[in-house]
């Protein structure tokens, strides 16, 4: 399996996930331009994606749902109330399949599993995603107001994680927002601060995590040195030896091979004498 954050930021996020001729698009928060402008800097055909499931309403995660969907005839997943909520991306030509946390969805050789998080929007989801024939699994998580015990379950013996480090504090607390944005996001139904992000992949840290990326950065309430280092740190901490990455807003990151960090991770062979 093969992971590429397309983007992630306050503008934009979307995510690439490719597996034995599978591709999926987890969001598409970009205009449908820039969307095909970062799928061909990593060389990826608009047309052979399979299918874009979207998390929830926010335009950084649909602004482009609907005319990428038109032009590729790309289905689009959502869920039901996320759907209405996006009527207005929406001309009725897109091919829609409804889904919710009651059923998973198998898309070629990806099995997609959404979870409930707890966010500003009317029925956010946080996804997983397993290659079937490998077991390898991706966890994405980008807007989530505080962990709850389904989101730690469903994190679990993830091999990469694709988490939000919104903000710090203290650049929250100082920042231009009004003092009502300032209070959403800190909020339980806003976003995790770097903080909360280090706490939450110590509760689900195993030593099979092979790579880490901190998404959603705040570019007004965060800084990517204080985000590596509070996270890092807590890494560090528990014997953590995979990556650890940074989302970008305004451009792709390299694609990360999970097969090849499962193999940097096996525990070294015995040398039979």
């Amino acid at each position: 399996m093969i992971i590429t954050v397309l983007g992630s930021g306050s503008s934009g996020n979307s995510l690439l996930v490719e597996a034995d001729g599978t591709r999926v698009l987890i969001d598409a928060g970009f205009s449908g331009r820039d969307l095909e402008r970062r799928l061909a800097s990593v060389d990826c055909d608009p047309e052979s994606i399979d299918a874009i499931f979207v998390t929830h309403e926010h335009g950084d995660h649909t602004r482009g749902i609907g005319v990428f969907a038109r032009r590729w005839s790309t289905p689009l997943f959502l869920g039901e109330q996320t759907r209405q909520a996006c009527s207005s991306l929406l001309s009725g030509e897109e091919t829609i399949r409804e889904y919710s946390c009651v059923n998973p969805v198998t898309i070629g050789a990806l099995r997609i599993e959404p979870f409930l998080t707890v966010h500003d929007a009317v029925d956010p989801f946080a996804v997983t995603v397993t290659e079937a024939a490998t077991g390898e699994k991706l966890g994405v998580a980008t807007d989530l107001g505080r962990p709850t015990a389904a989101v730690r379950h469903a994190l679990r013996e993830c091999d990469i994680l694709v988490l939000e480090a919104n903000h710090d504090e203290i650049l929250l607390r100082d920042s231009s927002y009004p003092w009502s944005v300032k209070q959403r996001i800190a909020s339980s139904h806003g976003h995790l601060s770097n903080r909360a992000s280090a706490e939450l992949v110590a509760e689900i840290y195993h030593n099979r995590l092979g790579a880490v990326v901190l998404a959603h950065l705040s570019e007004r309430a965060n800084a990517p040195s204080l985000a590596r280092e509070v996270v890092g740190e807590r890494l560090a901490g528990l014997g953590f030896r995979g990556n650890l990455h940074l989302g970008e807003q305004h451009a792709a990151l390299a694609p990360i091979d999970v097969t090849a960090l499962r193999q940097r991770l096996l525990p070294p062979q015995l040398t039979l004498l």
